[in-house]
């Protein structure tokens, strides 16, 4: 698999996705996320390509992040249901911390939902630690 930056021909393979690997929600648009997103100098979306029928490139894997210059963040690590457990979301992961390294970043931070026991494994076996928080939010585009 190669890992490189989104490319705007990427976003309805990457929509597809994460809506493979369940991710996507009804009050969060993707398009409108990739879109903000890859609009801002804090933030980019890197996708692994891998060899497809008849020797064409497919994404097959995808993680956002973004980082406030103290704290950096990982959403949509999606890996390609017929290839997860192969290792491509270690090696998302670990493009997505040398990104934020590379911009001075000191620590990641990312959500998981409470009953997604698979994901919390996986970040755990990755040296994640869970820290106790409490997240508090407010809608401001009035959904």
């Amino acid at each position: 698999m190669d890992i490189r930056v989104f490319l705007p021909r990427d976003r309805d393979a990457v929509i597809a996705l994460w809506e493979a690997c369940g991710l996507t929600r009804p009050w969060n648009d993707p398009g409108s996320d990739i879109a903000f997103c890859v609009s801002k100098p804090e933030s980019t979306i890197l996708v692994g390509e891998a060899e497809g029928p008849e020797n064409t490139k497919r994404v097959v894997a995808s993680v956002m992040c973004g980082h406030d210059g103290h704290r950096g963040w990982l959403y949509y690590l999606a890996v390609d249901p017929a290839l997860q457990k192969g290792g491509h979301g270690r090696a998302m992961v670990a493009a997505a911390e040398n990104w934020l390294k590379s911009r001075g970043v000191p620590k990641v931070m990312l959500m998981v939902r409470p009953e997604n026991d698979r994901v919390r494994a996986f970040y755990d076996a990755l040296g994640y630690a869970e820290e106790p928080r409490v997240i508090f939010s407010r809608r401001l585009d009035g959904k």
